[in-house]
């Protein structure tokens, strides 16, 4: 005997797959908005730690463009303050200037010369005289060369003159000049420069006891 099924089970599995199928899809939904829920907050907190270590970037910053600022304001008074004390060093120093210049001058004047004339402006002395000729004058330009105190002499004039009246009267040579006069400071800086490139050339001496 033939049994005919006259169920509508097709129809039955149509429903069961449609509900099986409408069942996946939400549960997909819910687990991609789960995901894209996940996927934000990861991301909200990953940009609230950059947002966070950018301000804290920021404010380290502006305290160290506060530290650079006050370095360079110390570095401005700690040169103020190094000026003035080289001001007062000079002033001390330049104190003793017109007797190293006398003594030099004392010195390295030549026989047959007569100053006239000696005056310091600054670091500039201007010098008058009479000689008893060029080569005098020359002469003494040469030791105001070679002084440790003079430096860059300048003949500003020299030109012969008449000295004197009727048989008593002499031809001289009268001159006009201007030379350096140096700081102690100066000279120490040079001395030890000298001394430096002394060392530098013969390193071996400067090792032997």
């Amino acid at each position: 005997m033939i049994r005919i099924n006259l169920l509508p089970h097709r129809e039955a599995r149509r429903k069961e797959l449609k509900s099986q199928f409408y069942s996946l899809m939400m549960l997909a939904g819910l687990v991609g908005a789960a995901v894209v829920i996940l996927v934000g907050f990861v991301f909200s907190t990953q940009l609230s730690a950059q947002t966070e270590r950018n301000a804290f970037i920021t404010q380290e910053n502006l305290e160290l463009d506060k530290k650079i600022k006050e370095v360079a304001n110390l570095k401005q008074e700690i040169d103020a303050l190094k000026a003035r004390q080289q001001a007062v060093e000079d002033l001390q120093g330049d104190r003793n200037q017109p007797v190293y210049m006398m003594n030099e001058l004392v010195r390295l004047a030549p026989e047959g010369l007569y100053l006239t004339v000696i005056e310091q402006k600054g670091q500039r002395i201007a010098i008058k005289g009479y000689a008893q000729s060029h080569s005098v004058v020359g002469l003494f330009v040469t030791e105001l060369s070679g002084s440790p105190w003079m430096s860059k002499p300048e003949i500003i004039q020299n030109k012969a003159v008449g000295l004197g009246q009727g048989r008593d009267a002499k031809r001289v040579i009268e001159f006009d000049l201007s030379v350096d006069i140096r700081r102690p400071r100066e000279l120490e800086a040079a001395a030890s420069a000298a001394e430096a490139g002394a060392v530098k050339k013969n390193p071996a001496d400067a090792k032997s006891p």
